[in-house]
């Protein structure tokens, strides 16, 4: 594998990643990336975000029933959790029993966790949004494949738990909930 740039895994060339699909690709760069990482929460810790959360604002949702973040919206709407879908270009659809919402800031109910579908470097807004919009929220958590350390420090700097790299629809059957 090639690296150019920062060193980040965002900037590694690979004929063979190129081919594989968005969430597969960030999730192989997460393994092998070795640059500085957050302290994760342990399953203790996991376990209770997961038990305590209520509402789940989930941003990147797709209508798209083969995408990741389709089929974990779904298995947490099934576990019992409220998921409000974010999709600027779904806005105003019906999914999971909820209107999908353009943004963070259109949620006026009290929001739990919001779980993140998207590129790192778009996380960063995404918190900031979140802090302003979203009074209450207790937890951001970041998707496989996805880490922002900025974003991470600034919401446990506001109290916040951080989960980064992590899927809740992995962690609920690990953890037995």
């Amino acid at each position: 594998m090639l690296w150019f740039g920062n060193g980040t895994p965002e900037h590694a060339v690979s004929p063979t990643l190129s081919l594989v699909p968005h969430c597969a690709r960030s999730f192989v760069r997460a393994l092998f990336y070795d640059g500085p990482r957050m302290t994760q929460p342990d399953d203790a810790a996991l376990a209770e975000i997961l038990r305590t959360t209520r509402t789940i604002a989930l941003v990147g949702w797709s209508p798209n029933p083969d995408r990741a973040s389709h089929r974990v919206a779904r298995f947490l709407a099934e576990r019992g959790y409220r998921v409000i879908p974010v999709n600027p270009g779904q806005a105003g659809q019906v999914a999971l029993g909820e209107t999908v919402r353009a943004s963070l800031a259109e949620i006026s109910e009290p929001v739990d966790m919001v779980d993140i579908f998207r590129n790192s470097d778009a996380v960063l807004p995404l918190v900031q949004e979140a802090l302003a919009a979203l009074p209450g929220l207790k937890t951001i958590w970041m998707q496989l494949g996805v880490e922002n350390a900025e974003a991470a420090a600034l919401a446990e700097a506001r109290g916040l738990q951080v989960v980064q790299n992590r899927c809740p629809a992995i962690d609920i059957p690990r953890l037995g909930l």
